[in-house]
């Protein structure tokens, strides 16, 4: 499937990103995150999971999301199909990474927000507010 020119696929950590750092346990969602990862989406971005849990940790964070509306297009790994080789570098490709380690630390998500989707149609609002949520 050939992925849209202007699309990207961003990579967004979990812990510490998203929700608050509080793992093992699942913190409260970072201030507009959901808004953010949902409108990336709705505007045909590809978002990949990439988070250091595994197992039942990592399956309560996927579950997490999808409560608050964000299904992601693959989970610690490039794409759903692919088959990890534990003799082959974990890395990923995207376009964009989105964590909480990045040097400079992790910016506000209204920054993340604007930064991405500058230069994007915008959508007519539905309501007022934040960018129309």
């Amino acid at each position: 499937m050939r992925i849209p020119k202007n699309t990207k696929i961003i990579a967004v950590d979990f812990d510490g990103t998203i929700v608050e750092d509080a793992y093992p346990k699942i913190g409260k969602p970072m201030f507009y995150a959901f808004e953010t990862l949902t409108k990336l989406q709705e505007n045909g971005h590809r978002l990949i999971l990439w988070t250091y849990r595994n197992g039942k940790k990592l399956d309560e964070a996927v579950a997490f999301c999808k409560e608050k509306g964000v299904e992601f297009y693959a989970v610690n790994k490039s794409y759903p199909e692919e088959v990890l080789d534990k003799s082959v570098s974990r890395k990923i490709h995207a376009d964009i990474f989105i964590d909480d380690r990045n040097f400079g630390d992790l910016p506000d998500w209204i920054k993340i927000y604007n930064e991405i989707l500058k230069g994007e149609p915008k959508p007519k609002p539905k309501k007022k507010g934040w960018f129309g949520f």
